[in-house]
């Protein structure tokens, strides 16, 4: 197969390397970023994947123009949720009917892609619980094992259910713990109750996972934006298998040590997936008549954060 990552994150970073350090040799993995100059730069010099217990520099191709890749069997959309669009125009020429098109972002204001069809290619779903940290262009940390649960929407015909199951075998030859689900959907929404819970409240007290569970008040403020978006999952008739809340608090003390995505674009000043994650939240809460007033309000706080450091970005480039 030829797989190709896009996006040179924590995420992507992680996949690509795992993916490159076991891979057969009748497969290819690609990395792929828009950046030109970084491609070039991360082409010299490898990505840096360091664990506990081991430290590798994997020399993986990185490519910038999709238009000279040609083609994908597979293509993991490892970035932002405010840049899928974009990178979705910039991907067009790696696909055709036949890709497995996987995006792997948080919250799910992608699930759209699933449901409406806008693709040249077959959409699949995923969810990773893996902790990754990122440390610089092209260096990752892995912070911790989880699980990577990959599935459809709509049925992925023939060539989607094989290609599905190609993938998943290679992620658990790369040690990467993977299933496939029959109802993603209820999956995705088992990770935003976690992400809403976890990643904007790490953001706003600069602090671990685990780092929530030393404050009484904090724990009350993870049990109540978990709560409101198990309300507004209630009223949309979406499947919730088990409690959220207590499923929250578990993945903070097993993910102790990590630094949740969100934290990570806050200390590098970067855009966050708010909208996608306790901004769906509070959008799907108003469609069905839920309150979610916590969730509002960790919205406000996060972006008061934003713009504080992106305003002054944006001054310094102006002058």
């Amino acid at each position: 197969m030829r797989i190709g990552i896009i996006g040179p994150g924590a995420l992507g970073c992680f996949f690509a390397a795992r993916l490159y350090l076991s891979v057969n040799e009748q497969d290819e993995i690609l990395l792929i970023d828009h950046r030109i100059e970084r491609a070039a730069e991360l082409n010299r010099q490898g990505i840096l994947y360091e664990s506990d217990t081991e430290t590798e520099r994997c020399p993986i191709p990185v490519g910038s123009s999709p238009e000279s890749i040609g083609t994908l069997d597979v293509v993991l959309s490892c970035v932002k949720s405010y840049d899928l669009e974009n990178s979705l125009q910039f991907a067009a020429p790696l696909l055709d009917s036949d890709t497995l098109l996987l995006f792997l972002q948080n919250g799910i204001s992608h699930l759209k892609y699933g449901e409406q069809k806008l693709l040249p290619a077959v959409p699949a779903y995923a969810t990773s619980s893996e902790g990754v940290t990122y440390l610089a262009p092209g260096h990752i940390r892995h912070t911790g094992k989880g699980h990577t649960c990959l599935g459809f929407l709509s049925p992925g015909g023939s060539s989607g259910n094989e290609r599905l199951e190609q993938l998943s075998t290679a992620l658990r030859n790369a040690s990467i713990e993977t299933s496939i689900s029959s109802d993603i959907r209820t999956q995705l929404w088992a990770k935003l109750f976690i992400n809403v819970g976890i990643n904007g409240l790490t953001a706003v007290y600069n602090r671990t996972n685990g780092q929530l569970l030393t404050s009484c008040a904090t724990r009350s403020k993870i049990k109540g934006l978990v709560r409101e978006a198990e309300n507004v999952a209630k009223a949309m008739g979406i499947t919730i298998e088990k409690d959220p809340v207590a499923e929250t608090l578990t993945v903070c003390k097993r993910t102790a040590r990590n630094i949740s995505s969100m934290l990570q674009d806050i200390r590098q000043e970067r855009p966050t997936e708010i909208d996608a994650i306790n901004g769906a939240v509070s959008r799907l809460g108003r469609e069905n008549n839920v309150a979610t007033p916590l969730n509002d309000d960790i919205i406000v706080q996060i972006k008061t954060i934003e713009k504080r450091y992106l305003s002054s970005q944006t001054d310094t480039n102006e002058n």
